[in-house]
């Protein structure tokens, strides 16, 4: 028999024949075959008061020296010498596996312990076939006792039908681990299904996981530790879950060894289910002698979840083999908890390592961009591998998709790239869609009237998003400045003249998300909250490539107080912290405020650009006049714009609600938009805004006044 079990069973068949020939068949009934379960006989009871009290009901047990009979570098060889098993423990495992290698054990059992039911092995079974006196009987259930190794370990379980049931009447059911092991059966423990996955050495990775370099010595550091049978916990600190799942297959590849990979936030369900889980996974990456990754750690360091936390140090620090963690946030365990703990870095993919991913995925789906097109896309979105995986999927089969609804339109390289867009920006934002204000950019250049100098230092904000990657990474700015790698943007001026409009006409150029934050929810009278929302949101920012309008800036980036109590101390620290999380953020941030006075000029030198809206001039503000009608609005052809933009100072915000106020009133009335609509609507502006129009002001209109 394979797996060096022959031995076991072996003895274990001698041993069962000698219990059956020593038990006394000379008074069984006619109704025997039922026996135990239809009544007891009169003379079976004498026979049964006749006999000792607990002598062992099979006698003659032969002596052997089982454990020498052992295959060496078995299973069992390899179990036998892990948790120092006794031959008695040894004898014990070969009664409760027989039933799992061949179902006439279970007829042998039910026939031995005088009950068709009981299938399995029991505790008074096992003990009657290994003992040779009532006191050795009695002494030998210590091995079936709470702190005796079989079950210290849970090699062995105990289980009965009702908790009611005594010692000697429980079943032996070896653990499910221990089976496989002993069979040296595939597969994982079915408890772990849902939690785990058994990656073999031979899997090839098929996908682009890996696009930037091992960490150096690596691969060394591992496989001295594996080889030397040295305990080794790795921490793969980083963002890109994909990277440093793949870096640990290709790590345990290379040692020929498989990896068991779990979820910690899948396994705590709850405290109890957890420390059952990690107990299992732990023993089933020591029974296969595999290494084992366990993802997510950022979950359970929480302080709701520090009973969680603290279970899993100290299983770790009990495990002899090398486990890989995998999280987002920094890490620091107690040294004598973990001794033999390393961090290694993962740092977010840069420009090269995202086109070269880009690419790869590009090229298995039959897409191809030209490479000013191919750096746009890889500089413009800071994805990880699985998002641009994912993207390219799903940019691919709506370009399939279309090419059957189009069936008459080609689609064109300048479209792919309007789809990868698409999908790159579907990829992200996801986690900021809780903490901020989408914004669907409806505007483009041509709708925003501002003076030049405005105008150019917008287009120039996008100039500089454009070409990041050339500036700060090709030339070099990247190496001399460790901060500051992001656009900071202010943008001041009255409400209504176009702060909001200038951010969407950026978002759309760049064709990228843009979402609102109101700065003044995020301010909080608790000390700490103001820092726990704005890092829940630019953490959020940091992996959706999105360009964050901060409005009511004022309400924390106001000029900082003289300290006089903890409030000014605190509302400092609030500012301080804005800054320098807008520092370290890679994107696009644009604050706005009313009224630029109120911005200290200490934060004012740190900002990109400060761009002032003023209110139109006559100019421009005719400008918006005409440009605010759809093409599909009837206007009447004697419309006086221009007369409008001379005697109504006017934001750009104020004109187009006007605007829409007068087509509603035409809609009513006649269906075209006339000057009657309009000075009515600028009436009612006037009067939501508290101020008077007077009769005087309309001059040749005052009619309609």
């Amino acid at each position: 028999m394979i797996n060096g079990l022959l031995p076991l069973l072996q003895w274990l068949d001698r041993r069962l024949e000698e219990a059956i020939a020593s038990t006394n068949d000379d008074n069984k009934s006619a109704s025997d075959t039922y026996r135990g379960l239809l009544q007891i006989e009169s003379e079976t009871a004498e026979k049964l008061l006749e006999r000792e009290p607990g002598i062992p009901q099979f006698l003659d047990l032969e002596t052997d020296n089982l454990l020498t009979q052992i295959l060496p570098d078995s299973p069992l060889d390899w179990l036998q010498k892990t948790y120092q098993l006794s031959e008695f423990e040894v004898k014990i495992m070969a009664i409760a596996l027989a039933p799992e290698l061949d179902r006439r054990y279970e007829k042998l059992y039910a026939y031995l312990q005088d009950d068709v039911r009981y299938k399995r092995p029991t505790v008074d079974l096992a003990l009657n076939l290994l003992s040779n006196s009532a006191a050795e009987k009695l002494s030998q259930r210590a091995y079936f006792a709470t702190n005796a190794t079989l079950i210290t370990h849970q090699l062995l379980h105990l289980i009965s039908e009702s908790n009611r049931s005594t010692l000697i009447a429980r079943e032996l059911h070896l653990d499910e681990q221990v089976i496989q092991l002993l069979l040296e059966q595939p597969g994982i423990d079915s408890r772990l299904m849902n939690y785990c996955q058994l990656i073999e050495p031979n899997k090839i990775i098929d996908d682009f996981s890996l696009p930037a370099e091992m960490p150096p010595g690596l691969m060394a550091l591992t496989r001295q530790h594996w080889q030397q049978q040295q305990p080794l916990q790795l921490y793969f600190q980083g963002t890109d879950v994909t990277i440093k799942q793949s870096t640990a297959q290709i790590l345990a590849s290379k040692a020929q060894t498989n990896l068991i990979v779990a979820n910690l936030l899948k396994l705590n369900t709850s405290k109890n289910d957890f420390e059952l889980n990690l107990s299992l996974i732990l023993r089933e990456a020591k029974f296969r002698q595999t290494w084992l990754y366990l993802e997510d750690l950022d979950a359970l360091m929480t302080e709701e979840q520090r009973l969680v936390y603290q279970t899993l140090l100290a299983a770790l620090a009990n495990f002899e083999g090398i486990i890989i963690l995998s999280g987002e946030q920094p890490w620091h365990p107690e040294k004598a908890i973990l001794s033999s703990f390393i961090t290694i870095s993962f740092p977010p993919l840069n420009f090269e390592q995202r086109r070269n991913c880009w690419q790869f995925h590009l090229a298995n789906r039959g897409m191809n961009l030209n490479a000013q097109d191919l750096d746009y896309l890889s500089d413009r979105f800071l994805l990880q591998t699985t998002q641009i995986a994912n993207a390219v999927a799903t940019a691919a089969n709506t370009k399939h998709w279309q090419s059957f609804s189009h069936r008459d339109q080609n689609i064109t390289q300048n479209q792919d790239l309007q789809l990868l867009f698409t999908a790159a920006r579907s990829q992200s934002g996801r986690d900021l869609t809780n903490l901020a204000r989408k914004i669907e950019p409806k505007y483009q250049w041509q709708d925003i009237i501002l003076p030049p100098n405005q105008a150019s230092q917008l287009r120039e904000i996008c100039n500089q998003a454009k070409h990041h990657h050339l500036v700060w990474e090709t030339w070099g700015f990247g190496e001399r400045l460790s901060l500051g790698k992001g656009l900071n943007v202010l943008f001041s001026g009255l409400p209504g003249t176009g702060k909001t409009m200038a951010a969407e006409v950026i978002a759309r150029e760049l064709q990228l998300d843009l979402y609102k934050i109101d700065l003044s929810q995020m301010v909080s009278k608790y000390i700490g909250e103001t820092e726990k929302n704005l890092n829940r949101v630019f953490n959020a920012a940091a992996n959706s490539n999105a360009i964050l309008l901060f409005d009511e800036a004022d309400a924390i980036f106001g000029k900082r107080s003289e300290v006089q109590d903890a409030h000014d101390r605190y509302a400092n620290i609030e500012t301080s912290y804005l800054l320098q999380k807008m520092e370290e953020y890679q994107g696009i941030a644009i604050l706005t405020t009313n009224f630029r006075s109120n911005i200290d000029e200490a934060f004012m030198r740190r900002l990109r650009f400060t761009i002032e809206f003023p209110l139109p001039d006559i100019s421009e503000r005719h400008q918006i006049w005409q440009q605010i009608w759809p093409h599909h609005t009837p206007r009447s052809p004697d419309l006086d714009l221009e007369f409008l933009a001379k005697k109504f100072q006017l934001s750009g915000a104020n004109i187009r609600n006007i605007a829409l106020r007068a087509s509603f009133l035409a809609a009513d009335d006649g269906g075209i938009v006339n000057m009657e609509h309009l000075i009515y609507a600028i009436r009612r502006d006037y009067d939501q805004r508290g101020k008077i129009l007077m009769r005087e002001e309309l001059g040749q209109y005052g009619k309609f006044g």
